[in-house]
């Protein structure tokens, strides 16, 4: 009896040694639980085509004073890649109360904003100035980063949630919250925050997996650059109150695209895109939702390729790990290759010469590398220095504008 007793606590006293995982393991999978996302990797295309290398933090960020950003509301600019990843947006879908934790890693990029609280936004020690200055000059010297990433440890899914969640028609992020996804809920140390996703955001290094370029005769000519088959993919053109888009065939090894003619409706233009999108595996109140997202941002001044970006390069340069894991992941991610066509180099360059700034702020972000693809191209000598003069001043006055704002 007393050897059957001791045998007993040593067993006990064993299994209270062990660590917590062991007895109380979370789910490997949860039969219930969906997950749906969407974002975008937003690039201008340079001389030779591929995606060219700006400063995509520049220009207003649009977001809530509540989201939270690395190194403060104010950090801007200094940092030049290839692609601004813009609103990714987590939705999670379950019929009953669950906990979950997710890791989203970002291939030679930095996550820059983020709602709601993260537990850990890697990499870790540039809270002060002089450690930013020295990571950005590292950028440029190298212009390719280490992976970044963001971490949520214990978020609760609460699908019987009562939360009321305000809506601004004059910020694009709300129109995100437009989904019947499950409510979300994460403790802080200061309160509580509830959300109905995971919203994050971050600029990067990568090569896109398309290039485009313009033929003399006007056609766009577009290049899979990547192993995987573009779903999809439209090209977009808008001057002044007139818009037009074309839906292509990604199928094709290089298509050559006519421009579209600008003789297209916004409600037109919003049932090709929302279709396209649900095509991918949205839900419909999701592909409303990421279009009045970037209802005004992809549909603005200029000339576009947007395109489907293929699921498994969305998973190599953006790996998302989910526990316990759903049993649906889908992940929809539209590359946006801005054109430098010869309408915007004229449009640009009348509006520079007669300081209309107007038309100028309609280019916003895309001004600079506007100009430097400009010069690129010009053989004038002379032209070449107005324009190298132009950029000069867009430059200095937006990097002034950025550390303003």
């Amino acid at each position: 009896m007393k050897s059957r007793l001791f045998a007993c606590v040593v067993l006990a006293l064993s299994l209270a040694g062990l660590p917590i995982r062991f007895r109380a393991q979370t789910p490997a999978s949860d039969p219930s639980l969906t997950a749906h996302e969407w974002g975008t990797f937003t690039s201008i295309a340079g001389k030779d085509g591929h995606a060219a290398n700006w400063l995509p933090l520049t220009g207003s960020t649009d977001l809530p004073a509540f989201v939270e950003h690395f190194q403060g509301a104010d950090f801007k600019g200094g940092l030049r890649g290839t692609v601004r990843m813009e609103t990714p947006v987590l939705y999670f879908y379950t019929n009953h109360p669950t906990t979950i934790s997710v890791h989203v890693s970002f291939s030679q990029g930095l996550i820059t904003e983020w709602y709601p609280h993260a537990n850990r936004v890697e990499p870790v020690g540039l809270q002060t100035q002089a450690r930013m200055v020295s990571y950005q000059n590292d950028w440029s010297r190298r212009q390719k980063q280490p992976d970044s990433s963001i971490s949520w440890d214990s978020i609760t899914l609460e699908p019987n949630s009562s939360a009321s969640f305000p809506r601004d028609h004059t910020n694009h992020y709300y129109a995100a919250r437009q989904t019947s996804s499950t409510p979300l809920r994460i403790k802080t140390q200061a309160s509580e925050q509830v959300e109905k996703f995971l919203f994050y955001r971050g600029v990067a290094s990568f090569s896109v997996p398309m290039s485009v370029k313009l033929a003399s005769d006007g056609k766009i000519l577009t290049q899979n650059l990547s192993a995987q088959e573009i779903p999809a993919m439209l090209v977009f053109e808008r001057r002044g109150d007139k818009l037009g888009f074309r839906v292509a065939d990604a199928s094709a090894a290089q298509p050559a695209l006519d421009p579209p003619e600008l003789n297209a409706s916004m409600d037109s233009l919003k049932h090709a895109v929302e279709n396209m999108l649900m095509a991918q595996g949205l839900y419909h109140d999701e592909a409303q939702a990421m279009f009045e997202t970037w209802r005004d941002s992809w549909f603005e001044e200029g000339s576009r390729l947007l395109y489907i970006v293929p699921r498994q390069f969305v998973d190599s340069v953006l790996p998302l790990s989910i526990t316990p894991a759903p049993a649906k992941t889908v992940r929809v991610f539209v590359g946006r290759l801005e054109l430098v066509t010869p309408a915007t180099q004229r449009a640009v360059e009348q509006a520079l010469a007669t300081h209309d700034q107007s038309t100028l702020t309609r280019y916003n972000r895309f001004l600079v590398p506007i100009l430097e693809f400009m010069i690129a191209i010009e053989k004038n000598s002379a032209k070449r220095a107005q324009f190298s003069e132009y950029l000069n001043n867009v430059y200095s006055a937006q990097v002034t504008q950025d550390f303003s704002n």
